[in-house]
């Protein structure tokens, strides 16, 4: 499939843009829905995303260069051209969580009631996205005899893209059932945003051919190892503070 949907004044617009943008819409939209129904501030949420939004996006270009320096290190002109290519999910989110704690002190708002409000849509935005792999033809993984393997290059292989899309939706209607139905401890939907989107990253990583490495370790599935257990300890403190309060 053609990776550039169109041209527009010889600007050539490509479908992953196109995905990752309709991920980021259709997410603000289900986060304003929240927001209006929790009472939160829409102009807050408004504000936070203007700038969570672009530091998410130099966030996760920066992430990738940090660990592919070989190449970047030689070529700098090539860091900030986010048209070739190289983003990494874990960048974005760092940035974005920074982004939104420092705008949380600054405004004196509810930092884990915000991303309460924003991970179901993260975690959609992210299903969404990954489609613009396939397309780039990218992000897959080991050869297979699987049924579902798709083609890439004459070899038969494991759709990684789609195993992380398929289990971010399942992550973000378990999210969007548990916040309206079980949740009673702010940022508890946060927490098990990153608790399950990284058991599943860690493993669907591992599939994967084209990782970011430190040396023989894959950089995402230790970040993703890391997160998950930070993120179970933070929860169940959180829990356990606010049943003795």
């Amino acid at each position: 499939m053609d990776p550039v949907a169109f041209t527009l004044f010889g600007l050539e617009v490509k479908w992953y843009g196109i995905l990752i943008s309709s991920g980021i819409v259709i997410g603000a939209l289900l986060a304003f829905r929240e927001a209006k129904r929790v009472g939160f501030k829409e102009d807050d949420l408004i504000d936070v995303l203007l700038y969570a939004i672009p530091f998410s996006v130099l966030g996760a270009r920066l992430y990738y260069v940090a660990f592919t320096w070989d190449y970047y290190g030689k070529n700098p002109k090539q860091i900030l051209n986010f048209r070739g290519g190289g983003m990494a999910i874990h960048g974005a989110l760092i940035a974005a969580v920074v982004t939104a704690i420092i705008f949380c002190k600054k405004r004196k708002v509810n930092f884990w009631q915000l991303v309460d409000i924003c991970a179901p849509s993260i975690v959609l935005g992210q299903a969404i996205g990954r489609w613009g792999n396939y397309i780039n033809q990218e992000a897959y993984g080991t050869p297979t005899d699987l049924p579902w393997g798709i083609v890439i290059d004459g070899v038969k292989v494991h759709p990684t893209f789609l195993y992380e899309s398929i289990w971010d939706f399942l992550v973000f209607i378990f999210l969007m059932w548990y916040r309206k139905n079980k949740s009673k401890v702010r940022g508890e939907t946060f927490l098990l945003y990153l608790v399950l989107y990284s058991l599943g990253r860690f493993f669907i990583e591992g599939l994967r051919t084209d990782s970011l490495m430190l040396g023989p370790i894959r950089i995402a599935q230790l970040v993703s190892l890391v997160t998950a257990i930070a993120a179970m300890i933070i929860v169940f403190y959180r829990k356990k503070k606010a049943s003795i309060s």
